[in-house]
């Protein structure tokens, strides 16, 4: 199944105002913590009750580009406000991992800035080097496989999946299993990714995962952008940002995404979608977690962080359809949503792998070069 081969793969070694600088904890005995904006973990802050006090008592939260129905994260970011009190800001909750970074450098020292991110990996690498990210590790941080994260925490995994091909039955008789056969006349002005891949995680990783299915690596991302130029050519690549709303309306009968997001996502409108693995390709990946280091409310962004890495959070994106970077250690420990993981899709055989930091920021490199020549959007 779907959940034991990422968990598997996991072990491999591979948005009231607060401050953005000022914010301090108060620990249990009501002494003065440490610059909650500096806390690189739980014990910088003073524990858990302070932490939640002091996230307590900024009482706001800034996310952006979440989703309602992405992983779940309606019903966790309700559960977060109702767990601590803490209200939430969603900005942009269809916006890119681009335009997270951008509001980060936009809105730096504004009580309105992200103080936490959901970046594609590849994003977060970049935002990390940039010096856009603050250090912080949750409590289950050893937990977490060492090539899913910044070795200092300025971004983790969080939660992954495998790139698919979604389609509407009714609009798609002849359905594709594969890359090669998306480049079939039948299928004129029906397929779509989500978005730009320069700037949006899911595109980048289904040019990834085209390149893998055209005789190219993770050393080597460019068989992606030929093939989808060659898609463009055909007729069939819809210059869209595909999505749950552009399925309904018939403008993309068939999506290139993750597939959580295609269960959970498109399948919950439209009960007929049907999502298959490509037979020629299997690429699995993680999106990532991360702080703004100027986040204005910090003791909030790191509380949110615990939360999610709590068992309560990592199950709440299982039952989004995604596997949270702790599955193995959910399974191991008894604490796993059982009923949410066996509703997990069908795994590939074999267990998936990952490009390197090195690689994907090479990756990314080549798309912004020579996308748009590419596909012309």
């Amino acid at each position: 199944m779907i959940g034991a081969a990422l968990a598997v793969a996991a072990t491999l070694v591979l948005g009231a105002c607060g401050s953005g600088g000022g914010s301090t904890a108060t620990n249990a005995s009501g002494g003065s913590g440490a610059d909650v904006s500096k806390a690189a973990s739980l014990a910088d802050v003073g524990g858990m009750d302070a932490l939640v006090a002091a996230a307590k008592k900024e009482g706001q939260l800034n996310t952006i580009t979440l989703p309602a129905n992405w992983a779940n994260y309606g019903t966790i970011m309700k559960s977060f406000t109702d767990k601590y009190g803490i209200t939430i800001t969603n900005a942009n909750p269809d916006g890119s991992s681009q335009d997270e970074i951008n509001a980060v450098k936009q809105l730096k020292g504004q009580d309105r800035a992200p103080d936490v991110l959901d970046l594609g990996q590849s994003f977060a690498i970049g935002a990390a080097k940039d010096g856009l990210l603050a250090p912080y590790k949750v409590a289950s941080f050893g937990d977490i496989p060492a090539a899913a994260k910044d070795p200092d925490g300025k971004w983790f995994s969080d939660y992954g999946g495998y790139v698919s091909i979604g389609y509407d039955p009714a609009k798609v008789p002849n359905p594709p299993m594969s890359f090669a056969d998306l480049l079939k006349p039948e299928y004129k002005n029906m397929v779509a990714i989500n978005g730009n891949p320069t700037q949006a995680g899911a595109a980048f990783a289904a040019v990834y995962a085209a390149s893998l299915a055209n005789g190219g690596s993770f050393d080597n991302i460019g068989p992606g952008v030929d093939f989808f130029g060659k898609l463009k050519a055909s007729g069939n690549f819809v210059p869209v940002t595909g999505s749950p709303s552009t399925v309904q309306s018939g403008q993309t009968p068939i999506l290139i995404w993750w597939d959580y997001l295609q269960e959970s996502s498109v399948a919950s409108q439209l009960p007929s979608w049907k999502v298959v693995i490509p037979t020629d390709a299997t690429y699995a990946s993680y999106y990532s977690q991360a702080i703004n280091a100027t986040a204005p409310h910090p003791a909030a962004a790191r509380l949110w962080e615990e939360y999610l890495y709590s068992v309560e959070g990592q199950n709440l994106w299982l039952n989004g359809s995604a596997r949270p970077i702790l599955l193995p250690k959910l399974v191991k420990d008894g604490t796993v949503d059982k009923a949410a993981l066996a509703k997990l899709p069908q795994a590939p055989a074999g267990d998936p792998t990952y490009p390197s930091d090195d690689q994907q920021t090479k990756a990314k490199a080549v798309l912004s070069q020579q996308w748009t020549q590419a596909v012309g959007a």
